[in-house]
């Protein structure tokens, strides 16, 4: 599985580099901090290494862009240490948090456990349901040749929506699948993430393909 590694210390990078690469992961980074999301993007990782402190633009933001357009897995490694800091990489899509400094197998242990919860929870990769197909991993819904990107939120609840084939999924299903994905929505949010969602099917041909069930929730 390939890891990039957002780190602006090259000593640290280093370090990170030739550990994880004896456990067979295959590493990649980029000293270009101005367009550090797009070399990260289009390394296409199957997880990401965040550090906070970067130069040009903080590993907050870098968060957020990353978001707008993958659900790659992130772990934030920082020396910031405070609760706060933990909660917002959280609440921004981040899948997990650790300070430095660390144990290098600590390190490792929370690498695979978030890429098999990641990966695992996929469990598979390409979903179709009503001639619309879900790549998982690359974060798109495709429906006659035309495809959409999805945000992590949006794939999430349209993954579990396919995977119900039909079935109605209450909003409180829907908050907890986001919520055990790292995102504490609430109802406005959900409704935001919703209608959003609905405008992007709509966009390539799937008028009512996603309904809403008063009192009950949603239904492909």
């Amino acid at each position: 599985m390939k890891i990039f590694i957002i780190e602006d210390d090259p000593i640290i990078r280093k370090e990170l580099f030739n550990f994880l690469e004896k456990y067979g992961y295959e590493c990649m980074s980029g000293d270009d901090f101005t367009n550090i999301v797009e070399d990260a993007l289009q390394s296409m990782p199957h997880l990401i290494i965040l550090d906070l402190n970067l130069p040009y633009q903080d590993g907050f933001q870098v968060c957020r862009e990353i978001r707008k357009s993958s659900s790659v897995p992130i772990i934030i490694v920082t020396s910031r240490d405070t609760s706060f800091d933990e909660l917002l990489s959280l609440q921004i899509g981040a899948d997990d948090f650790i300070t430095k400094p660390y144990d290098l197998q600590i390190l490792l242990a929370h690498i695979q456990a978030v890429l098999k919860r990641t990966y695992e929870i996929s469990k598979s990769v390409i979903l179709t349901y009503k001639d619309l197909t879900l790549e998982v991993l690359k974060s798109k819904a495709i429906y006659n040749g035309t495809e959409i990107e999805l945000t992590k939120n949006e794939l999430c609840i349209l993954r579990l929506l396919m995977l119900n084939k039909g079935n109605v999924v209450s909003r409180d299903e829907i908050m907890n699948d986001l919520w055990q994905n790292g995102d504490f929505v609430d109802e406005n949010t959900l409704n935001v993430n919703i209608s959003r969602l609905r405008r992007k099917l709509e966009s390539i041909g799937l008028k009512k393909y996603l309904l809403t069930k008063r009192g009950q929730g949603y239904q492909l």
